[in-house]
């Protein structure tokens, strides 16, 4: 008998372990569902216990975030080399999931084939699985030697604890052996037929390499292939929840269930509370404070070092690394809920503030947003750091540099200490001979308000934004009004350092001297201010508007027409965070820089989403957080790279930042930090047209 004449045993037809095969398969297949349902069970309990969080709304968009964030792995490109070996990897393990079923079938009937995938469609597939093992293959070694070799420094957080890189290692060798182990069951059939071919490479080759052994041993390796692909199979989903790669389970369902609100907005201490204040304690400070959405987040992490990698916290040599903030939590979920023994008490385990995350890991984060923005699995961070500052509030754990800014906020409505009297005082000046917004007393009405937040209102160098932007609103012929003494501060750094009380005295404040004038529209030089105001709870019905918004359309209406700058420096955007990456205005002050003539303009390598903190979030500017460089120098830097001498921002924040990072850099008379507003003033050539 020729070998091409060769028919080898299928494994359905066998006997194991005294067993006929198709039991000893539901034997395999029962122990290994049991035991997947059985960690899958213990790592949900820990879920059940955490606090409420909606996520079932809206669920048209959330699919449709799911098949563009999930199944079409949308951030994977940003990091190009992993990015394409990931999503290779993830397209083969969807392409060859129906494999698997197959192989899972035919241990119960010999030639079984999926509904659909017999005849011509079957061929096709056969050689589309093919194909795609052999890429799977081609990507796990390549992974490996990356991860060996070549590994790029966020793969080693210098905060890590202990190291799961070994755990990648396991992954991509159970995914390797899965591609070999069918290449050899297939190629052994192969061998046995003859037939193979270009049309089926992996097994082909397999083929090629086992024609030489005789038909007994062909027949053992086929049926061995074909128990430990599947074996390997069961072990691999049994494994994935006991490690960090409990994502290929978590990361989809963690895509669908997406936070869904407005861009900056921050989750209420609980939700579905009535009463916030009647709570026994706000924030989280052991593991089930946190919302059930937010522990799957530990689950899901994929320990890529994307988030840390982007965090300008982490940049400049703080205590914080986002990733070790997921890992920590889950490594810490892993010990107090363990799959085997009862759940340790709350009493026993670590402070989950304190000995798991330092309290100076917590107040170095800007809430700027990098690291939810490069997550490939859409984690989520800033509600997380909010929560935990708001449980250190509470305990009164409140760093000395930040308490007598936040004393000053809940006695004086500003972080400065200023009189409230004195916050139209800017109003009075300017070079154009006035500011051209009048203070609005109780039951006046405006076009146009003016909300100016504290930093413009206070601050002698951010004065110079408002009175610019006051004589632009004058030549553009708008009635705009201030709220003057009326007014105090948005709040939006209050309940981001965690004063959850006082962000509400402060907004209801507000709210009752808005309700007291009547005006069209709002607007706000301070990103800070306009993403508390839309995002926040204040409920206005009017527009609310960044100035690079007002701008962007009085230019382009033709209402107030710039003149060459006569300036021959090369310009440069910052995006601000909450302008930016919170709340999605990347165009607007584009849109007015493109309108000034001859403006030398270029674009930083981290612009618009990717765009890099200055350090001006989170009350920055008044706290002392130990680092190793200033933001605002690394931005410098950027800049620098790009070609620019003149930073243009359209946050007072940014300015004040950037400006300081020139004076401790040595850069002054080589560098200038402008406002868009103050830009523009210098190009108008003239007002209002025709």
């Amino acid at each position: 008998m020729s070998a091409s004449d060769v028919t080898l045993p299928a494994p359905a037809a066998q006997d194991l372990l005294g067993l006929p095969a198709p039991a000893f398969h539901l034997a395999m297949l029962v122990l290994a569902a049991a035991a997947f349902g059985f960690i899958l069970w213990k790592r949900a309990r820990l879920l059940l216990q955490g606090a409420p969080d909606p996520r079932l709304d809206r669920i048209g968009t959330r699919l449709a975030r799911l098949l563009f964030l999930g199944f079409g792995q949308a951030r994977q490109p940003r990091y190009p080399a992993a990015g394409v070996l990931h999503i290779l990897i993830f397209a083969g393990f969807l392409i060859l999931s129906l494999r698997s079923l197959t192989l899972l079938g035919e241990g119960f009937s010999a030639g079984f084939a999926l509904p659909g995938l017999a005849g011509r469609a079957g061929a096709a597939y056969a050689s589309l699985k093919d194909w795609t093992a052999l890429v799977v293959l081609a990507c796990c070694v390549v992974a490996a030697v990356r991860r060996a070799l070549f590994a790029p420094a966020r793969y080693h957080d210098r905060h890590a604890r202990k190291s799961h890189a070994r755990e990648a290692y396991v992954i991509l060798g159970l995914i390797s052996l899965l591609m070999v182990a069918d290449a050899l069951y297939e190629g052994a059939a192969l061998a046995g037929s003859g037939g193979a071919g270009p049309r089926l490479p992996l097994a082909s080759a397999a083929a090629l390499c086992l024609g030489g052994l005789p038909d007994a041993a062909l027949g053992v390796l086929h049926l061995s292939a074909f128990w430990i692909h599947n074996a390997a199979l069961l072990f691999f989903l049994c494994y994935l929840p006991v490690s960090k790669h409990f994502h290929v389970i978590t990361s989809l369902p963690n895509v669908f269930l997406l936070d869904l609100r407005a861009g900056g907005a921050v989750k209420p201490p609980r939700h579905g509370a009535v009463d916030q204040g009647a709570a026994e304690a706000l924030g989280v400070g052991r593991l089930e404070g946190f919302t059930w959405k937010h522990l799957l987040d530990f689950y899901t992490c994929t320990d890529c070092g994307r988030c840390s990698d982007q965090c300008p916290a982490y940049a400049t040599g703080t205590l914080l690394s986002p990733r070790m903030i997921s890992i920590k939590c889950r490594d810490l979920a892993y010990q107090c809920f363990p799959l085997l023994g009862a759940t340790v008490p709350p009493e026993e385990r670590p402070a989950l503030v304190g000995d798991v995350i330092a309290a100076g890991e917590i107040w170095s984060c800007t809430t700027c947003g990098a690291c939810e923005e490069v997550c490939p699995v859409l984690i989520e961070y800033v509600d997380k750091i909010v929560d935990l500052r708001r449980f250190l509030v509470d305990q009164g754990d409140v760093p000395p540099s930040l308490q007598k800014p936040l004393a000053a906020l809940e006695k004086h409505g500003n972080p400065y200490g200023k009189m409230a009297r004195k916050r139209g005082d800017w109003a009075g000046g300017g070079e154009e001979g006035g500011s051209g917004v009048r203070v609005l007393k109780e039951g006046e009405s405006a076009d146009l308000l003016f909300f100016t937040d504290s930093c413009v209102a206070y601050d002698p160098r951010l004065q110079r934004i408002g009175q610019a932007l006051g004589a632009l609103f004058g030549a553009a012929g708008l009635d705009c009004g201030t709220l003057g003494k009326d007014e105090v501060d948005s709040g939006h750094e209050a309940r981001r350092m965690g004063e959850e009380g006082l962000f509400e005295t402060l907004r209801d404040k507000n709210l009752e001297a808005l309700g007291r004038r009547t005006f069209a529209r709002l607007v706000t030089a301070d990103p800070h201010a306009m993403s508390a105001l839309k995002n926040d709870g204040y409920g206005l019905a009017q527009p609310i508007l960044h100035h690079s918004q007002l701008l962007a359309e009085l230019l382009a209406a033709g209402r107030l027409v710039p003149g060459p700058l006569g300036d021959e420096r090369v310009y440069t955007f910052h995006d601000p965070c909450y302008l930016g990456r919170h709340n999605g205005e990347f165009a607007a002050p584009r849109a007015v820089l493109s309108a000034l003539p001859g403006l030398r303009l270029v674009e930083m390598a981290r612009a618009r989403s990717r765009s890099f903190c200055c350090g001006g979030g989170s009350l920055y500017l008044f706290s002392e957080v130990e680092c190793e460089a200033r933001m605002g120098e690394l931005r410098l830097c950027m800049a620098e790279e790009a070609g620019a001498q003149v930073i243009v921002t359209a946050c007072p924040f940014c300015l004040l930042n950037l400006e300081d990072a020139i004076k401790t850099s040595g850069r002054e008379g080589r560098m200038e930090v402008l406002d868009l507003a103050e830009l523009v003033v210098r190009s108008l050539n003239r007002g209002v047209v025709g």
